[in-house]
């Protein structure tokens, strides 16, 4: 028999939850941790439509990146994601930062699909962990070059992006909302940041740095950990069944 306790034990063995960021708040955040688990759904987010796949499903427990709860509750509403998983009986393992920073998490999982090499830190916080990354790509693109590049690699239906007009040999990357690295990016001289966020001033200050600043969508740039992540628990775990989440999408549409 596999507890959440288990499952829980192991996540924090390859993305210590300890090593999450101050604002955070992962963790096993519904349920508790001596409920059996037989059937596992993971997805970026739970939203009320994958909690009713996790039904449809009969998974017992949920493991997303985004924790199902960020800010304090002030009520639990009919149909919320929450309130859904406590009707359900289902319980809920979050990994956010810690998985952003791990070794084999979210960024290095990012980096891998970008196909860098020589990865190395770019930004460390207080911790010492690593919150962005910068390598070498397999060879030189022009900026539209690695631009079209990101959007297949990572499967984006679009993305935006500057044209720092330079070749691209040297790329700086944060999954997610990393868009205030593209400065750090710029002074150690890479040519092209990759992120999945952008405001007006940040992509006004990147064209300005000659920097080929692309925002390839947040779901896009963090769903990369989930099949990776998947492989290791369904390895570790051979008596449970792990599958992803089918109604998990990016929310942006393009026209």
């Amino acid at each position: 028999m596999i507890t959440t306790r288990e499952i829980y034990r192991y996540i924090d063995s390859i993305a210590p939850f300890d090593s999450a960021m101050s604002f955070d708040n992962p963790g096993l955040l519904v349920g508790d941790y001596d409920k059996e688990v037989n059937t596992v759904l993971l997805s970026l987010d739970i939203t009320p439509s994958v909690a009713h796949e996790a039904r449809e499903l009969g998974a017992q427990l949920i493991i997303s990146h985004h924790p199902i709860i960020f800010n304090p509750l002030k009520k639990l509403s009919t149909g919320t994601a929450p309130y859904l998983l406590a009707q359900y009986g289902i319980t809920a393992i979050c990994a956010h930062t810690n998985l952003d920073m791990a070794d084999g998490g979210v960024n290095t999982c990012l980096a891998k699909r970008l196909k860098l090499k020589n990865l190395s830190a770019l930004v460390k916080n207080e911790k010492g962990m690593t919150e962005a990354f910068w390598g070498e790509t397999e060879k030189e693109y022009s900026p539209f070059e690695f631009a079209e590049f990101v959007k297949q690699s990572l499967g984006c239906e679009g993305l935006r992006f500057t044209d720092g007009l330079r070749d691209i040999t040297k790329v700086g990357l944060c999954s997610g909302g990393g868009a205030d690295f593209v400065y750090e990016a710029a002074k150690i001289g890479c040519q092209a940041f990759v992120t999945g966020e952008s405001k007006h001033n940040i992509l006004l200050d990147a064209e300005n740095m000659g920097i080929t600043y692309v925002d390839a969508g947040h779901f896009y740039t963090e769903d990369v950990v989930i099949e990776p992540l998947l492989i290791k628990l369904s390895n570790k775990f051979q008596n449970v069944k792990f599958v992803k989440s089918k109604r998990m999408h990016s929310p942006a549409k393009y026209i």
